[in-house]
């Protein structure tokens, strides 16, 4: 696989500088992707160059993911309005491991093979630079009038923001600049790959190998994402879609790219499995043919879901999605942890009950009358019931006169009671 060539069609690629793909095409190359550690999970925004790493090495190179544990406590300027609080060392490392956990889905760490991937900490190299050596070896090299020419310093200080940036921040290009000279130097790394807002932060480090060792570097970056209607991608009402299942779920994570607009469903499919040409082509037509089966975001949805989580949870997020839609989903509501279970009944109106009246054996009658107003009578309860309207955690009640029960606690707290097709309530057993 060409790594370049990769990137075009599957249209990641933004820049690559002149010379990169006839290197990369004399053997095994190394490079690396900065990854900020200001939280212990990734979200989906981080994928994009996470995916560039996994193709990186599927071409047969070697990635290495560096965890900006010495940048992370500085905060990048490129495309921040303002500056980022910092973080303590203790915060960082618990980051990097957790990150690194999460790297591992998509990249081979631990075989014996050359190009296995390596996580570098850039803290590690820089905590003991003292401020006089570092400006003397490292400031020296760049100028003022070469940093102040970069986009990123040149918005914050030009921008309708006047608190203009620190100094802190204004060294950042120089400290990430130091980490390519140093991977340069101890690993051998002659490309640095990232966002296409990175790359006056990327050639600052090829200026500096330049300088300092005569060598030459590369660098490669990636197209921002954006959605179809402009919004910002990986954003949801309740905030980032976290790759951590405790901070977004698997079945939130499904169900986020099971519902991406057809325009960027075609786009992401390139972008976030590694499907190949013809694979996605086959998926993209047979969309297209009825585009109301959404073929194309269910592969999608399908394809990242297992990588990031695994096949299990695939298979719940699916069968959770079913739930709303099947009159046969009982056991399969009974499966769902609590998380999954609040997901999935997210939004419905709620209303707390007393565990003593549920333990008591109260009629649903006088629970879904008086103690929650679901029904505002027993009489139109009743003729629900009779109906056939009615349903217990997905279970038809055919007895006005049915009582509740303990036996209808789902995760020992929640009862799904349902209205008809589609009105959905959850009580919440106190």
């Amino acid at each position: 696989m060409n790594f370049i060539e990769e990137l075009t069609w599957r249209g990641m690629l933004h820049t690559v500088m002149p010379g990169a793909e006839d290197e990369l095409k004399k053997g095994m190359a190394t490079a690396y992707l900065g990854i900020d550690p200001t939280a212990d999970s990734l979200h989906i925004g981080h994928l994009v160059g996470v995916m560039m790493l996994k193709h990186f090495q599927r071409c047969g190179h070697r990635p290495i993911a560096l965890v900006g544990g010495a940048t992370g406590m500085i905060g990048d300027p490129s495309m921040k309005s303002q500056e980022r609080k910092l973080l303590d060392e203790d915060t960082l490392r618990h980051n990097q491991e957790a990150i690194k956990k999460q790297l591992a889905k998509f990249l081979d760490f631990e075989s014996d093979a050359p190009n296995a991937a390596v996580m570098v900490n850039n803290y590690d190299w820089m905590k003991n630079f003292s401020f006089l050596a570092f400006i003397r070896d490292v400031g020296k090299l760049i100028t003022v009038n070469y940093m102040m020419a970069k986009d990123s310093v040149k918005k914050r200080l030009g921008g309708e923001n006047q608190q203009g940036m620190s100094f802190t921040e204004f060294s950042y290009q120089l400290v990430q600049g130091y980490d390519f000279l140093h991977l340069y130097r101890e690993m051998g790394c002659r490309f640095q790959i990232g966002g296409s807002d990175q790359w006056g932060n990327i050639t600052t480090g090829t200026e500096l190998i330049r300088r300092t060792e005569g060598g030459e570097a590369f660098a490669v970056t990636c197209n921002l994402i954006t959605k179809a209607d402009g919004s910002k991608f990986g954003k949801t009402e309740s905030g980032n879609v976290w790759l951590d299942r405790r901070l977004t779920s698997p079945y939130k994570f499904y169900q986020f790219w099971l519902n991406v607009a057809d325009d960027d469903a075609e786009k992401y499919i390139k972008i976030f499995t590694t499907l190949t040409r013809e694979e996605i082509d086959a998926v993209i037509e047979e969309h297209k043919q009825d585009p109301g089966r959404r073929v194309l975001q269910r592969r999608l949805a399908q394809e990242i879901t297992t990588m990031v989580h695994s096949a299990e949870d695939l298979k719940a997020a699916e069968e959770a999605s079913q739930i709303l839609f099947s009159n046969k989903a009982a056991e399969a509501l009974r499966n769902l942890d609590e998380q999954t279970l609040l997901d999935v009944f997210d939004g419905v109106p709620t209303f707390e009950v007393e565990r003593a009246d549920i333990e008591a054996g109260i009629r649903l009658a006088d629970l879904l009358v008086d103690k929650a107003p679901i029904f505002p009578s027993k009489a139109e309860m009743r003729k629900l019931t009779q109906g056939g309207g009615l349903a217990i955690n997905k279970d038809k009640v055919a007895d006005p006169q049915a009582v509740a029960s303990s036996d209808m606690l789902l995760d020992g707290k929640y009862i799904i009671v349902q209205k008809g097709k589609k009105n959905y309530n959850l009580l919440i057993v106190k």
